[in-house]
């Protein structure tokens, strides 16, 4: 069985999560949702996606080429500039710090539960 995902929790590392996985390969919008959906996030919604990946070019933080298809119109690839590998290195540093953080707080045992 798999866990829902909070959305707020989720629409806050999205950016992130899309600059990782095309970091690792060039791929066009319906192809990052699979792979996420393949990662675990099988709730996340190509409504969610397209807006960010959007953003991001916008941002200058990818950037995307047109690829005619065999199976239908063409299809828009996405990679990361240089702004946005510089950008995927300082928010996985952020995420770390604030994991590490959120994880000490989260599972450490409460005074009231050592009684």
């Amino acid at each position: 069985m798999q866990t829902a995902h909070d959305p707020q929790l989720l629409k806050g590392v999205l950016s992130l999560l899309l600059l990782r996985l095309l970091a690792d390969r060039e791929s066009y919008g319906y192809e990052v949702v699979q792979r996420l959906r393949d990662l675990g996030l099988s709730d996340i919604s190509e409504g969610s996606v397209y807006p960010a990946l959007a953003r991001l070019e916008r941002e200058g933080r990818v950037r995307a080429r047109l690829v005619s298809s065999n199976s239908g119109p063409a299809r828009k690839y996405y990679r990361p500039t240089t702004a946005g590998e510089a950008a995927l290195a300082e928010g996985i540093e952020s995420w770390l710090a604030l994991n590490t953080v959120v994880n000490s707080v989260l599972t450490r045992t409460t005074e009231r539960n050592r009684k």
